[in-house]
């Protein structure tokens, strides 16, 4: 693809943008040579890469790409046996450990499937062992460590004890004869330890001077008394470099064994942080993903210029490739399209080199071989061009190079000579580029070319909207719309007098007023349209809504009911093991009177009911059973009634709330709901059994019973008499308050509750019933 394309449509700037978004060196190295791919495939792949590194920045954040150095230089030189610095060694160690730390994060991450990174990280060798050499010889900072060998260990310890040694010696200098000192401090000339001497106690010190002051009354100087410690101190250093040398050289060795993995890791690492800054990039402009094509055909929807700020950008829809191949934008000065033009040329650069462009999701972009475009004023002085001439030698370039895979963008096409000449030259232009099958994309000031949009197969007109109430550009592209000139619109709202307008209006042709009423009609519809289109998007996004919330419901719904059945299930099942061991017991008991020779009636229908209630009631069961007709009769004490649970007749005693009633049956007294009696017939009138004593229990019961401070067997009689009046008095549950103590009343009022038949629980009092000093009995 032609260089001078990226300066035209600016592309080095969106190169320079994903340079910032490169974690390393290695990844802005490539971000500065990335180029459009000009096959399909190879689109695709980059478009794939970055998709895929998309994810996992939305996913988690970011990928540890901390620590990573471009060390190829490093390496090679190691492998032509150069000696490494210890900072290059430890730039080798940290980009060991920051690819292992890579490549054990793509192994961490379990969905989304990545099989780009996975493949790229499956080539990354982690070389523990020279990592590890590495690091136990060299610091953080960059500094070989006495550890390194024992060798260095022995010389450092040397150093410091000479170094000790010669600045006990030159202390001692400083405390006796510090008058003939400039300053009591001891400083070094020439890598050795010297005092500042004043230049007339220069023999009294004696030694070797090293330097003297810009003024030349301090000399610096060496006694001789030190000459020989310092003499050791340097040999000392001299053989610490020796030994950092050598251990440099077996590490750079180390790393020349391991070169061809090191560069491998290298590149592998140069492609993960190109890939994510190219994601990081399509983060930053709201980017999408294209669907790429070879056909020429670009789709963009609310498409914005990647150069400008997403909160100013005018977002357009852009179509082309498909119904018809050339799109001739007319309208007027600052109005939008050369902006429009660079936009979508830019977004294709950036499409095919693997960058996502900003646009909604769905878009399509083509894959062309050459993009070139004419845009700008080129007119050189030095080559005699004028504006229209320098404009015109760059088309001749272009039509000489075209083919059916180009896409050509011309601005102000046919501009810089005579209106007449420049509109039919345009046309020629454009009628050769659409008949080379080019996709091509054009902008004009000429009226003429209004209507080359109608007369051409595969040609559409657009505009850039115009604002006449407020006399600015909307910015908005309008495709099917030619542009209008608005001059006379413009010049009435600024107060130009109407008659001169309407002389003005005189000297147009009926062609052309022709012309511009279509126009202006056609501007209406769109409007119209665009405002419908609105309408119905919002319609369609709030019904979009409504199903969403619906399904969520829905969804909801079913997994309530999943829910509710299993708890079904397992109630059911509890209540089968339950009715089968109730069974058992019924059914061992009426073996026990197997040698009877009859039962009494009130045994066989206490059986009968143990048995009955003994059956599970399981919702599907009671689901199923045909519900009978409730029976609305108001039941009255004396009524002859059938207990449906028993299949047995009995007589209403008492109605003991609204809903229950108290019935004789034979020579038992049972409780029964009104669902569970079928009226047989009325009380006789002279039999009357008024149950005023029953009833009138059940008004004064308390419920709660204080047996404090009552005899054992007096507290026992209180309870059995308290029990049967807070049964008849319907009460759930009541408290028995029987004191701490030794405990002995509290153990007999829960044994007085085990044996009774018609308490079903027992427990303690909580915090706020009385705790351990009372106890809680629960009635069926």
């Amino acid at each position: 693809m032609n260089e001078r394309i990226f300066k035209v449509l600016e592309f080095e700037r969106i190169v320079h943008l994903l340079q910032e978004q490169a974690a390393s060196s290695l990844g802005k190295e490539k971000a500065n040579q990335i180029k459009p791919v000009d096959t399909l495939e190879e689109a695709n792949a980059l478009q794939a890469q970055t998709d895929e590194a998309a994810n996992v920045i939305r996913l988690f954040g970011n990928v540890p790409l901390g620590g990573i150095f471009d060390i190829r230089a490093h390496v090679k030189r190691s492998q032509i046996g150069g000696a490494l610095s210890a900072k290059e060694c430890l730039d080798v160690a940290s980009t060991i450990y920051g690819s292992k730390q890579l490549k054990r994060f793509t192994e961490d991450i379990e969905e989304p499937e990545l099989p780009i990174l996975r493949s790229l990280t499956d080539q990354i060798v982690p070389l523990n062992q020279l990592e590890r050499e590495i690091k136990n010889c060299i610091d953080d900072n960059g500094h070989v460590m006495d550890g390194a060998s024992d060798t260095l260990r022995t010389i450092r310890s040397k150093i410091r004890t000479n170094e000790s040694r010669v600045r006990d010696k030159l202390d001692s200098y400083t405390r006796t004869k510090s008058k003939m000192l400039s300053d009591a401090i001891i400083t070094i000339r020439n890598e050795r330890y010297v005092l500042p001497v004043k230049q007339e106690y220069r023999g009294s010190i004696g030694g070797i001077v090293h330097d003297q002051s810009s003024s030349g009354a301090t000399l610096f100087m060496e006694p001789q008394a030190v000459v020989e410690l310092n003499n050791q101190l340097q040999e000392a250093k001299v053989q610490e470099k020796t030994e950092i040398d050598r251990i440099l050289r077996t590490l750079s060795a180390l790393v020349a064994e391991d070169a061809e993995i090191l560069l491998q890791v290298v590149e592998v690492l140069a492609e993960i942080d190109f890939m994510f800054a190219r994601a990081k990039l399509g983060s930053q402009m709201k980017a999408a993903r294209p669907t790429m094509n070879d056909q020429g055909i670009i789709k963009m929807k609310q498409a914005r210029h990647p150069l400008l700020p997403v909160d100013e950008v005018v977002a357009n829809d852009v179509e082309i490739g498909e119904s018809y191949r050339a799109i001739v934008i007319t309208g007027p000065n600052t109005g939008g399209k050369t902006v429009t033009l660079k936009m979508i040329g830019l977004c294709t650069l950036m499409a095919q080199s693997g960058l996502q462009v900003p646009a909604l999701d769905g878009c399509e972009m083509a894959v062309f071989s050459n993009v070139f475009a004419d845009i700008g004023d080129e007119q050189s002085i030095e080559q005699s061009l004028s504006t229209f001439s320098s404009h015109m030698t760059n088309i001749v370039r272009i039509l000489h190079e075209l083919d059916d895979q180009s896409l050509v963008l011309f601005d102000e096409l046919g501009a810089g000579t005579d209106p007449q000449e420049g509109a039919a030259l345009a046309m020629a232009i454009l009628d050769e580029v659409v008949q080379k099958n080019a996709r091509i994309i054009a902008t004009t000031h000429y009226p003429e070319l209004k209507a080359y949009g109608y007369n051409r197969e595969g040609v559409v007109n657009a505009s850039v909207e115009f604002d006449i109430e407020t006399l600015s550009p909307t910015y908005r592209l309008l495709i099917g719309v030619p542009g209008r000139s608005n001059a006379f619109e413009i010049s009435r709202r600024l107060g130009l007098q109407e008659r001169i307008i309407a002389s003005a209006q005189g000297h147009i042709g009926s062609e052309s007023r022709s012309v511009e009423n279509m126009i202006a009609s056609l501007e209406a519809s769109r409007r119209g349209a665009d405002q419908d289109y609105e309408e119905a998007m919002e319609t369609l996004k709030e019904a979009e809504r409504l199903r969403e919330d619906l399904q969520k419901q829905w969804d909801q719904l079913e997994a309530k009911k999943e829910q509710l059945y299993r708890k079904a299930e397992e109630k059911a099942e509890k209540a089968i093991e339950k009715a089968r061991e109730e069974a058992e017991e019924i059914v061992a008991e009426l073996r026990s009177k197997r040698n009877q020779a009859a039962l009494k009636e009130h045994e066989w229908i206490e059986a009968r009911k143990l048995f009955e209630e003994a059956q599970p009631k399981l919702a599907k069961e009671q689901g199923k059973k045909p519900k009978e007709k409730e029976e609305k009769r108001a039941l009255q004490p004396g009524d002859e009634v059938t207990l449906l649970t028993l299949n047995q007749q009995g007589t209403i005693i008492e109605q003991v709330s609204d809903n229950e009633y108290q019935i004789q049956v034979g020579i038992m007294k049972v409780k029964a709901k009104r669902k569970e009696l079928k009226f047989v017939k009325g009380k006789e009138p002279l039999i009357e059994k008024p149950m005023a004593t029953i009833k009138g229990s059940g008004y004064h019961v308390k419920p709660e019973l204080d047996l404090r401070g009552e005899r054992f067997e007096d507290a026992l009689h209180r309870l059995e008499k308290y029990v049967d009046d807070a049964l008849l008095a319907n009460y759930p549950r009541v408290s028995i308050i029987h004191g701490k103590g030794t405990g002995a009343l509290r153990k007999g009022v829960q044994e007085f509750a085990k044996r009774h038949s018609q308490i079903t629980n027992y427990r303690d009092g909580g915090m706020n019933e009385g705790g351990s000093g009372a106890t809680i009995l629960e009635f069926k």
